[in-house]
Order: C-alpha cells, then structure tokens, then sequence
C-alpha cells in the first residue's frame, strides 16, 4: 500500500443531474481508489526545459522569444515530492528532441510538464503538444491553453472579451518600422489620455525579465526597441498602475491537507498573496536578480484583508472557469489609481520550488495558511488532474485505466 492509505475523500455535495455532478464522474470513493492504486503501480516523468545547446537536444538552434530556464532543480523537487507520496518511478528528464525515445524507455504512464520549452515560438505548448500526439497523459495546460496564457496580449483580449478587468494595451510589430507614438492612431485611441507612465514589456516571458517602467511618452520609442532586440517578437504597451500588486494562484476543486483528499465546489485558491516592493522599486524585479523570500511578499490576512482577499479570489475563480482552465494557474493583479483591481498577466507555469530558509516560490509561500504542506500542494495538483483527465478527457487516458486492470 501507498502513503496515502490513511487519508479519505470527502463526497461532493451535489444534486442529481448538476453541472457539478457531470463535472466529476465517478463516486468520491473511486477517485481514492484511482490515486492511491496509479501512485503504486505508474511511473511518472516530470519534465523540465531542455538546454538548445546540449548534443542532440535539437537539430537547428534558433532564437529564444521567451527567456529561457530549464527549472530543473524545481523538476528535482517535485519528484522527490512524488517519491514521498508513494510513487516509486519517477524520472526527471529533458524536453527536447529526445523527449519521445525517453518516455518510451522508460516506460512513462503520466508526465508531469515543469518546462517553459527548448526555443522558438510559443515554446510554452510544445512539450504538451509532444505528449498529445505521443498519447501520453500530464499534468499541465493543454497546448492551445499553454499559448493563449503565455501570450499576454491574447491573454488580455480574452479578459476583455469576458469582461474582466484589466488596462487597456497595444502592441508594436518592429517589422512595420520604428514605434513612433506621436504619428500613430493605434496608440492616440487606446493610450492617448494617458501621459504616462507606462509599462513596456514582451508579449511572452517569464520572471519579469525585459520589462520596462517607461516614464514618458518620448521614452517609449527606445524602449520598445530595446524590448524587440531583446526578443525579436511582439512588444506590448500598457500603462503604468500605481496601486498595490497581487498574485492569486488557483487550481482544480480537488486538494489535499494533511494527505488528505477534499473536494470543493469552486476551484480552489491555492494562494493570495501582496508583493512587498522596495523603495527602489516600482515593478517587481525579476527572481533572477532578486530571489523570493519571505520579505518580499505578505501573504493576506483573512480578516484584515478580507475585502482585497475575497475580490481577488472571485476574481481568480471565475477566469478559471470561465477559460475552463484544466491545471494550475497564477494571475497577477494590479489596483490602479482608484484602487480598482486590473489584471495584468497570467503565469501558466508557476514555480514550484520547494520552500526553504532562503527563499521559496509565489504558490508555495502561503501554503501554511491553508493547512497544507509543498507534498500536499503536489499531491493535490496530481490528484485534481487525474480526476479531471478521468472527467472530462476519457479518452486519453487508456493506459492508466489499464493500470487500474
């Protein structure tokens, strides 16, 4: 038996023939049934980027739109986390061009995607896109999810679209010249009120890295330049929100707590937190240069922040669900000059390091405060994608149901 023999599930609460009992199929206890028996007999893969550069990782190097990393070490940590809860294969492996020969040999029944891609563009969907033609299950966005997530400003317009809140943008494609805001009707109709200051930054990227703080008007031709050399891709415009910034991170309606399994009938906010900026400060700088720790973040209080906390958790639920998002996700929010909260950007990847003395990641930072250790946060993403593959994605599970015989 596994580790998680002593933890039980609780029943939904739902009526006959509600959308909440047609989201979940199968009782309660089957879904117990399915992850202690897949965590004892499966073997798992965790996936981190795989470096252009090694031999054999591809068969051209091209550019890098999307700063790269290869979250390896955070890939380390998630399959430790997986060993502990009773699974006994685990292998960390590269994704690149080896990817299919490597789940092949090693026999890999679900793989769990911590990679952000080996190069080119939209390399967020290209791993899960491997997998979906290789027939391999994951835990991780699908790949037309991955790209609308990544890419900030389709991001952008499908919160627009909904409804949801967030500050007018535009972008500049390079290839039609030099950006010039002065001679542009694209920038007087969405921007042209705003005198400045504003936010200059990719389209796609990760950690806050080639983002600009522009103060003027006059400044923003050369900063959209230096973007586009940067990442010779789309660069976005917005403008700049004074007010305090968030992150909220949610994830499906099933979580652990103690190793034991809960279900919930919303998706569940896995954590809501403040950035903590210093006087240098005027938008977060990147963990690269600036390692999370406890100092800069603080993690919401439910009572004296209960108004901020229960608008950025119904606001972080209903994009989850209204994008039927499949898999954890963070969004960042902003409060602008009237103290109104702005969605900036979506983070389909999120760290997951583990939390130590020295630093720790977003997600991980308030785990405390919902009664749940990293392992839990692990096993409760692991277990929310079963259920959900088992759900609402019967067909691509084939080998896992043939592990449950």
């Amino acid at each position: 038996m596994t580790a998680l023999t002593a933890y039980r599930l609780s029943p939904a609460k739902a009526q006959p023939g509600s959308v909440w009992e047609d989201r979940y199929l199968g009782s309660a206890r089957a879904l117990q049934d399915r992850v202690e028996t897949l965590l004892d007999r499966m073997n798992m893969a965790v996936i981190y980027g795989g470096d252009k550069t090694a031999d054999g990782a591809v068969i051209n190097q091209t550019g890098n739109p999307r700063s790269w990393k290869s979250y390896k070490s955070v890939a380390e940590d998630i399959a430790g986390a997986l060993r502990r809860l009773g699974c006994p294969s685990v292998s960390v492996i590269p994704d690149d061009m080896q990817l299919g020969q490597r789940l092949a040999e090693d026999k890999v029944h679900l793989a769990w995607l911590n990679t952000g891609g080996v190069q080119g563009y939209s390399p967020l969907c290209h791993a899960a896109s491997m997998l979906e033609m290789m027939g391999i299950p994951y835990v991780g966005h699908d790949p037309m999810t991955a790209g609308i997530l990544d890419r900030k400003d389709v991001f952008k317009r499908f919160l627009t679209a909904l409804g949801f809140p967030t500050a007018p943008f535009m972008t500049w494609n390079m290839a039609e010249g030099p950006f010039e805001p002065t001679s542009n009707d694209r920038f007087w109709q969405v921007l042209g009120d705003h005198a400045g200051p504003f936010i200059v930054k990719p389209v796609s990227g990760r950690a806050s890295l080639n983002v600009h703080w522009v103060e003027s008007v006059n400044a923003l031709p050369a900063a959209v330049a230096t973007v586009h050399e940067a990442t010779q891709s789309l660069v976005m415009i917005e403008p700049y929100l004074p007010g305090r910034e968030y992150c909220v991170a949610v994830s499906g309606y099933v979580t652990a707590q103690r190793r034991e399994l809960r279900r919930h009938q919303d998706p569940f906010v896995v954590c809501a937190i403040e950035r903590v900026f210093q006087p240098d400060e005027r938008i977060v700088t990147s963990m690269d240069l600036r390692p999370i720790t406890g100092a800069r973040l603080r993690v919401l209080d439910p009572e004296s922040d209960a108004a901020v906390l229960r608008e950025l958790e119904d606001l972080g639920r209903k994009v989850y669900r209204e994008m039927n998002i499949g898999s954890l996700i963070r969004f960042d929010v902003r409060a602008d000059q009237s103290g109104r909260l702005q969605v900036l950007e979506a983070n389909p990847k999120p760290d997951l390091k583990a939390p130590s003395r020295e630093q720790t990641s977003l997600v991980a930072a308030s785990l405390s405060a919902y009664g749940m250790s990293y392992d839990d946060l692990i096993l409760s993403l692991l277990s929310d994608r079963i259920d959900f593959l088992f759900g609402e994605r019967p067909g691509c599970v084939g080998q896992l149901k043939a592990l449950l015989g």
